[in-house]
């Protein structure tokens, strides 16, 4: 293919149906977009189109190469993304990926930031997924767990997750307070509903607490939280959730097998741009002022060279 002005053409009216609709998204007059189409269509000796007076209907051809172009106009995308990433101010679109439940962690300096750099756009966006770096998807990822090892990433250690366990203080009045680990068996808990996440606190949990005990799960952090703030049941707890919620009792103090690292981590091609430096730089600063950043950490191989 050597035209991707008609094949993009070609898609965006396999995706909307309609000539004039392809026209007014990709700026265009109609008739270039039935030109576009005719000598599309004329290239490559098939059809794409079958045509009728509600528009155009794809035909099998028609599907097969709005597929490929869906495709390759989302690459384009990212990609245009990506090199936006690397300019010299910070100003623009940060893209920035982490699991649910560390928002109480990473608004804060979300809001430092935004208000030190105005021109700036913020998109937090969290999930189980791993968002591509290598696509653009974002252009810093806060990732748990073991050291993330996806090619042409640039990573580096954060802080740790060391939750405790809370109780809210209407269930210590209706089920009392464990004496200590060996009461557990006989107190209520909520959990990930999930068994197979491996945040080591619920690996830990699903292991030592009977089943039967678990009596509230779900995979929403924010439903997890609030489940212990109104008494549920036990549960586990990073600092910041729980110094939201003063009046929550602590049950057991953190211990390092519940502990879960953090990383930062940046793609390669983006991470020595300035927008990203100054984030992380701040990111890092305010890590320091909370002391909660790893320190004697030495550094990843690799990481921080590439």
């Amino acid at each position: 293919m050597d035209n991707w002005d008609e094949i993009r053409t070609a898609y965006h009216v396999a995706r909307l149906g309609t000539v004039s609709g392809a026209a007014e998204v990709l700026g265009v007059h109609h008739a270039t977009v039935i030109r576009h189409i005719d000598a599309l269509e004329q290239r490559l000796g098939v059809k794409l189109f079958q045509r009728h007076p509600r528009g155009y209907t794809p035909t099998e051809a028609g599907e097969d190469l709005l597929r490929v172009a869906a495709t390759t106009d989302d690459q384009f995308a990212q990609l245009a993304g990506r090199i936006k990433g690397r300019g010299q101010d910070v100003s623009g679109e940060l893209v920035i990926t982490s699991l649910a439940g560390l928002e109480g962690l990473i608004l804060p300096v979300l809001a430092a930031f935004r208000a030190a750099h105005p021109g700036i756009v913020l998109r937090y966006l969290t999930g189980e997924r791993l968002f591509r770096l290598e696509y653009g998807e974002a252009h810093v990822a806060i990732r748990a767990g073991a050291v993330p090892d996806q090619p042409d990433n640039v990573v580096q250690a954060f802080t740790s997750m060391a939750p405790a366990l809370y109780a809210a203080p209407s269930y210590a009045d209706r089920y009392g307070i464990p004496d200590g680990p060996e009461d557990f068996p006989r107190h209520f808990f909520v959990s990930n509903d999930d068994k197979s996440n491996r945040a080591p606190f619920n690996q830990w949990l699903w292991s030592n607490i009977p089943q039967e005990n678990v009596i509230f799960r779900s995979t929403d952090m924010s439903a997890l939280e609030m489940a212990v703030q109104r008494g549920m049941g036990i549960g586990f707890l990073s600092q910041w959730e729980a110094d939201a919620h003063p009046e929550l009792l602590e049950i057991a103090p953190p211990r390092k097998e519940w502990e879960a690292s953090l990383w930062l981590v940046t793609h390669v091609d983006l991470h020595r741009t300035t927008k990203v430096q100054t984030f992380l730089s701040f990111l890092k600063a305010h890590a320091k002022e909370q002391g909660c950043e790893r320190e004697n950490e030495s550094p990843l191989k690799g990481s921080d060279k590439k």
